[in-house]
Order: structure tokens, then sequence, then C-alpha cells
């Protein structure tokens, strides 16, 4: 059994359990977060799919934790599936795992070995690639946040290294029928502008985000281009834009955007970070 170490342990998030806790509950009564913890015991059904950024937690855990309150409202999901950028460029172009766990500092997720075996029969384009993520931060932040809501729970990480349009849509199309009829999370893992003015920043990243709301995937990758927005992840929203589209989701919702000024107070390079529902 393979098993994934934490690679942004004592980096983006505190290693210390303890201490990790604390900085989740912190993010979500921080001004810029949602002003409560999430509920236990959630009742809801069906498939829940969002954008979360990936930032350190003292500047992105925030915003994600306008997400991840939304997302407690679910009961206890089957599978949580996150997708996100390989900002490495190691490993395959479009990567899961085949079987093992991903430890965090709040304990070992099993990974869905199913799930993993089915999405690679479904699209044809996924290889088995562990290395892929080895280094990679994007899927590794998402975990504690989910960890504090559910505890335990089957986890399917996808990394994309490719990340244009035609495997967007190849992987969505694939998430759709994997997915369909089950209770289960879907979270694309991105931040977007990076390293300009905050009124830059701002003006690229509403572009993008109006087409993200609309699930207007030609859209969104035309302002990509037009605008070069620095979205790291873009491959990763439109995938779930994808899978939320062809499962019957209208619109999506955009609960915070914010930046890394907004908490460092230095607008003058900024990280965008969007909290995002589909539903």
């Amino acid at each position: 059994m393979i098993a994934r170490r934490p690679a942004a342990a004592g980096s983006f998030y505190p290693d210390d359990p303890d201490e990790l806790r604390a900085s989740i509950r912190g993010s979500y009564t921080h001004p810029l977060g949602p002003g409560s913890l999430p509920p236990s015991g959630g009742r809801g059904s069906g498939v829940m799919a969002c954008v979360c950024p990936h930032a350190g937690y003292a500047y992105s855990g925030p915003v994600a934790a306008h997400s991840y309150l939304w997302l407690s409202s679910l009961r206890a999901p089957e599978l949580v599936v996150i997708v996100g950028p390989n900002h490495y460029g190691v490993g395959s172009g479009v990567s899961t795992f085949r079987e093992g766990v991903w430890a965090t500092p709040l304990g070992d997720l099993p990974v869905d070995a199913g799930a993993a075996r089915r999405i690679v029969e479904l699209t044809g384009l996924v290889d088995y690639d562990p290395e892929s993520h080895r280094r990679e931060h994007s899927i590794e932040v998402q975990l504690p946040f989910l960890q504090e809501i559910y505890h335990s729970f089957k986890i399917l990480p996808i990394s994309l290294a490719f990340q244009d349009i035609e495997t967007a849509r190849e992987l969505g199309r694939g998430l759709h029928a994997l997915l369909k009829g089950r209770d289960a999370i879907l979270i694309a893992s991105s931040d977007l502008t990076h390293y300009e003015p905050a009124t830059t920043a701002r003006s690229k990243d509403a572009a993008l985000l109006e087409t993200v709301l609309r699930l207007d995937t030609e859209s969104f990758y035309a302002v990509l281009e037009a605008r070069s927005v620095t979205a790291c992840g873009y491959g990763a929203i439109a995938t779930v834009m994808e899978a939320s589209r062809l499962l019957g989701f209208g619109r999506g919702e955009l609960l915070k955007y914010a930046n890394s000024g907004d908490t460092t107070g230095d607008n003058s390079a900024v990280v965008g970070y969007p909290s995002v529902t589909f539903r």
C-alpha cells in the first residue's frame, strides 16, 4: 500500500494537530471568513461541487472556509474528488492514485481504489502516477478542512499537468458518470490571478468568475487568453464546471472573493482567492 506523506504541513498549514485545528477554526471566524463554524451532522444528499483556493491558510483559509461551511450541509460523503493543478510539472499529464492512503496531521485518508479504476476506464486519459502528487500542495491543503467536518472518508485525487479544454471536457464527462446518483463532493482547487496589483487582479478575476458562474467553459478559456489570467488551476475549474453542467447544475454562486493583500496589506502584487459553489 502506498502512503503519501504530507508535503505542505509545516509550511502551508501547521503540522501540529492542535495548532492545525485552531488554524481551521480561525479561518471560519476570521473577518474574511463566513463568521460561523460548520454545524455537526449535515443532512443534505447528492453531489456538491465547489472551487476552493489552495494557498497557505493564513492567506486563503478564510475564503476556503466559505466553501467548506456550505459543504458541511452534506451528510457523510461516499467519495471526495479533488482536482488540482500540477504546479511542478512532474509525472503524468493527468494522474491519480491506484490505492493507498494520504496522510495529514489529522490522520490517514484512504484512496478509493474502485473510483480510481473507474475514472481511468471512463476517460482513457488518467494514469496511475503517485510521483505526480508527491510534492504537490493543491490537493493536500483541502484535506484537513474536510477532516474537521467529516473525519473519515475516501478520496480520489486527480492532478492536472494538462489543463486544456479538451482534457477538461473529457475528465468532466468521466466525473459526471462516476458521481451521478452518489453522495459526493467535487472540488476544484485553484487560486486566480498571481502577483499583479490588487485592482488589476480584481478586474481580471471578476471577468473570469462571471464565466465560471455561467458554467460557460468556452468563454472561460477565451477570457483566460484574452485577459492573460494567471489562474494556476484553470483546468481543474473547467473540469468541475463541465461535470457540474452535466450533473444538471444551472449556475454557480460566488460566496467570497479576496486576495492576499486583504490579509497582508500589500496590494502591489497579490494572488486572488475564489470560493464558488455549484448547485
